[in-house]
């Protein structure tokens, strides 16, 4: 009978965590613009990511819009994540006419603790931390069920937040209006969350709802 072999569970590495944070987000922002039509579905294709079909634009402004913003949020994310600087995420859909704030999703960006013992420390399975991106992916699915139906056409923005002592570099990143809902007429949804070794990020939807 063959002897049994222990497996350990690598340990992701902070180049390797932020990746995966970053192709979250790209594959998060194509779902909601898909399932928020702010873009025609037609626009949209099909690919197996995360053991699920999930839908990626094939707009290539678009598509090379999104590529660029991932490009340097990776970039900058992994100088600024040694210090906490990257605190959120957030996606913005606005009134295309009005500009007015119709939703943001909002992706809290936070630190995981070390274990005290590094040494003994396994890996988080890529399998489970898969399973926890599924399920926010699905999770923003089944969101439309009950987010209010926006009738105009709509546009969107990118926002990334970090701390006041973060090191931005000049031209570009810039400060820009955080795009908020009047608290008396918005609603919010917390959403599930995933974490790896290094990151965890906490999700929620916050909508404009008028009586």
């Amino acid at each position: 009978m063959a002897p049994k072999q222990a497996t350990r569970n690598k340990a992701i590495t902070l180049k390797g965590s932020t990746a995966l944070v970053t192709e979250f987000f790209k594959y998060a922002v194509n779902t909601i613009l898909f399932q928020r039509e702010v873009y025609p579905g037609d626009d949209f294709n099909m690919v197996k990511k995360y053991g699920q079909v999930v839908l990626v634009t094939q707009d290539l402004a678009l598509e090379n819009y999104l590529e660029n913003v991932a490009a340097r949020i990776l970039q900058q994310v992994q100088k600024w994540i040694l210090t906490g600087s990257v605190t959120q995420l957030v996606l913005a859909i606005l009134a295309k006419d009005t500009r007015t704030t119709l939703e943001r999703w909002v992706f809290d960006i936070k630190l995981v603790e070390p274990p005290a013992d590094s040494k003994d420390a396994t890996g988080k399975p890529e399998a489970e931390i898969q399973s926890e991106i599924r399920a926010i992916l699905k999770q923003i699915v089944s969101m439309v069920t009950f987010l209010p139906v926006m009738q105009e056409e709509k546009v969107f923005n990118i926002l990334a937040y970090t701390s006041e002592s973060a090191d931005v570099p000049a031209g570009e990143w810039v400060d820009t209006d955080p795009l908020a809902i009047e608290a008396s007429k918005s609603q919010q949804v917390k959403m599930r969350s995933f974490s790896t070794d290094i990151h965890r990020i906490e999700a929620m939807v916050a909508y404009r709802y008028e009586e």
